[in-house]
């Protein structure tokens, strides 16, 4: 939700509207919903409550780092353009090679977490509505493949739809967020006093370390904050980007973590009794059992039907955007299958092999949800790792081998820069290293945290590919930095004469470079 607010200041102050929402914005807007049981489970509402404050504070800190970098490099593409402009040019292809794969998996991943998520809240309305009906894993599984494809069907058809799922999302987001807030505070009786909020410590993880047990309860709050450098990427659009860019990057943070936090302490005041509500309970996400028992049935319906809402425009929008990025990526022969990747549908002018894809890889993540019982944290910890490191490498460039060389822009940290970057970077390693360990005691495996044989495969087989086959022709930013209507946030009517100009070019028109539009030459990216 508090992304939108984001994306929304910097259309204010750009020159085109984009046509696209921007993906993570939306996704992790739900986040905490999804996780919110895991986190009181493992260290009670002082987790919840106070380690959304922490995140948010160190979260922040992040934000001004990267703020710092995009203010002196405003160019559409974010992390993956700074790296290349931050690493000495002999590092070029591989620091942007992991970090376009690390922002890639962080991206297709969140997909499998929002649509297992919502496919979650699907199995506990039907649960409540007949407590002899509970669907079990094989049927949340179904259900959560069914909505991935309608999302590679929504993703596949014009792009004229898109406009509309990301406005009605907004104000889904906004007015669901707002009515689930007061009618539960009002209706939910037997409320939690204040002390209990603010004070409750739980541990029921297992483990005999009380302050392990809070670091667990972390993960809800580091998801959810993530996909803040959105505003980056559509910096060309925005009109003095090098001041408005970085403002849209704090603003998502802030504005999240205001609105997260304001959600989570009303949520927690509606407890009524831990045990019974959130220990015990047979429905999940144990959320639903809140809202029953404090509301009733019927506003239950309602609550759950504004959060499967946004969740399903959140599945769509991380679906677009994914896609986007695996398309602008195989653009530069960064991926295997990389002509078909970049092609895009005459019909639809949609990236339609990217979307599926993505779609596949993101069903065939979810089956461990089949096979492991806390398989969804492990995935949400895979997408918050993924993202992370996506932003560890521009940071750590810029802290070392460009620390002489890089010229800040009209935002910057004066002399605080170097210990909020190194702060910043601290922060991340120990979010990525305690998001592989295990989240429950005794660790046998059917529990076992599997986030970091999904990350390390998937990266291993990555910069395997490259070592063997893509360092021979791949040098980094270089086709993705033409324009293009995928990438360009071009309206219907625009890709419309994009597509004829393309269709033309292939009866064999000729045409002057300077008919063709460009974002940037390489060379021109390089004095910039």
């Amino acid at each position: 939700m508090a992304s939108n607010l984001n994306k929304n200041e910097i259309n204010e102050t750009g020159v085109n509207e984009p046509q696209f929402q921007t993906e993570e914005e939306l996704m992790h807007s739900m986040g905490y919903k999804q996780l919110w049981g895991d986190a009181m489970q493992a260290g009670g509402s002082i987790a919840v409550v106070w380690g959304w404050i922490l995140v948010s504070v160190f979260t922040f800190g992040v934000g001004l780092s990267l703020a710092e970098i995009c203010s002196a490099y405003p160019i559409t593409g974010g992390l993956y353009i700074w790296v290349s402009k931050l690493a000495p040019p002999e590092w070029v292809p591989i620091m942007c090679w992991l970090t376009g794969w690390c922002n890639w998996l962080g991206l297709v991943i969140a997909i499998t977490s929002a649509d297992l998520g919502l496919s979650q809240f699907i199995a506990s309305i039907i649960n409540i509505s007949d407590e002899n009906n509970n669907p079990s894993i094989y049927w949340q599984y179904g259900i959560f493949v069914v909505i991935a494809v309608v999302h590679g069907i929504i993703n596949s058809v014009s792009v004229k739809y898109n406009g509309f799922f990301n406005q009605t999302s907004l104000y889904w987001h906004l007015v669901g967020t707002i009515l689930i807030v007061i009618v539960a505070l009002v209706l939910t009786p037997n409320k939690a006093s204040a002390k209990w909020v603010f004070t409750n410590f739980e541990n029921e993880t297992g483990f005999s370390s009380q302050g392990y047990g809070f670091l667990i309860g972390l993960l809800q709050c580091q998801y959810t904050l993530s996909g803040f450098d959105s505003a980056a990427h559509m910096s060309d659009e925005t009109r003095d980007a090098a001041r408005s860019a970085p403002r849209g990057i704090l603003y998502a943070i802030g504005a999240a973590s205001l609105f997260g936090l304001l959600f989570l302490i009303s949520i927690n005041f509606c407890v009524q009794d831990f045990q019974t509500q959130i220990v015990n309970t047979s429905i999940s996400p144990v959320m639903t059992q809140i809202f029953l028992d404090g509301v009733g049935y019927k506003w239950t319906v309602v609550f759950t039907t504004i959060v499967m809402g946004a969740m399903f425009f959140s599945g769509s929008a991380l679906t677009l955007g994914s896609s986007r990025m695996v398309y602008a990526f195989a653009r530069d022969g960064a991926t295997p299958f990389s002509k078909q990747l970049a092609t895009i549908n005459q019909k639809t002018m949609t990236p339609v092999w990217a979307v599926w894809a993505n779609i596949i890889f993101a069903i065939i993540v979810g089956l461990l949800y089949i096979i492991n019982e806390t398989a969804f944290n492990a995935i949400v910890s895979v997408n918050t790792i993924a993202s992370s490191m996506a932003y560890f490498i521009p940071i750590a460039l810029k802290l070392t081998v460009a620390r002489k060389v890089f010229k800040h822009g009209p935002f910057h940290l004066g002399p605080f820069s170097d210990i909020i970057n190194i702060i910043s970077l601290i922060w991340i390693l120990l979010t990525s290293v305690l998001f592989v360990c295990p989240t429950e005691y005794p660790v046998t495996p059917q529990n076992m945290n599997y986030a970091i044989v999904v990350f390390g495969g998937v990266m291993g087989i990555s910069v395997a590919y490259y070592h063997f086959r893509a360092r021979k022709w791949f040098t980094g930013p270089g086709k993705s930095l033409e324009y293009d209507p995928q990438l360009d946030g071009l309206g219907v009517d625009e890709q419309t004469d994009y597509k004829t100009h393309i269709q033309t070019d292939s009866d064999g028109s000729s045409h002057s470079s300077s008919n063709n539009p460009k974002k940037y030459q390489v060379s021109q990216v390089e004095r910039i």
